[in-house]
């Protein structure tokens, strides 16, 4: 909570299934989180004027963006996925995100013709002004995902006040 002098903090990640291989760099094509329905292509996006990581173009309802400058979903580090939670004509891409819970999952087909699954292990809500991006996009070593919508309260002055972060670690891959 704010003023209370806590930062906050990620959830623990689980250790990396024994004998897991992670997979070389190819761009994401399409994310699936069969617990919310959403089988949705992917495209590259890049950093904003800000810094931030961009979302893609709000008019097209169903579709994610994958931070093109970072790690490939599968790779050995923390890949990156954002998406809408919502645009002018209602509920986007990542609108269920916030319901999603730990043990389901989530999978990314890659150009070069593989998948990679992670499993949920965490879910958090932060507020954009005290987003611990260091901490949500840190390397922990494994394949890891960070599945990133906005949340919390919505002004139309301002757009929503938070993010919801999706914390996924790679299970397997085909």
């Amino acid at each position: 909570a704010k003023g209370s002098g806590s930062r906050p903090t990620a959830p623990a990640a689980p250790s990396a299934a024994a004998g897991l291989e992670p997979l070389p760099f190819a761009p994401a094509s399409r994310i699936k989180i069969p617990a919310i329905r959403v089988a949705a292509p992917i495209m590259d996006v890049g950093l904003d004027a800000d810094g931030w990581v961009a979302a893609p173009p709000p008019q097209d309802a169903n579709l994610a963006g994958w931070y093109q400058n970072g790690i490939s979903p599968g790779q050995r580090g923390t890949s990156v996925v954002v998406g809408h939670v919502d645009n002018t004509r209602g509920p986007a891409v990542f609108y269920g995100l916030g319901s999603l819970e730990k043990g389901q999952h989530i999978e990314v087909e890659r150009y070069d013709g593989r998948v990679a699954v992670f499993e949920i292990y965490g879910v958090e809500v932060y507020a954009k002004d005290d987003f611990p991006g260091v901490q949500v996009y840190a390397d922990t070593g494994q394949p890891e995902l960070r599945v990133i919508t906005c949340g919390g309260g919505y002004t139309r002055a301002r757009g929503y006040d938070g993010n919801v972060v999706v914390y996924a670690r790679m299970v397997g891959s085909r």
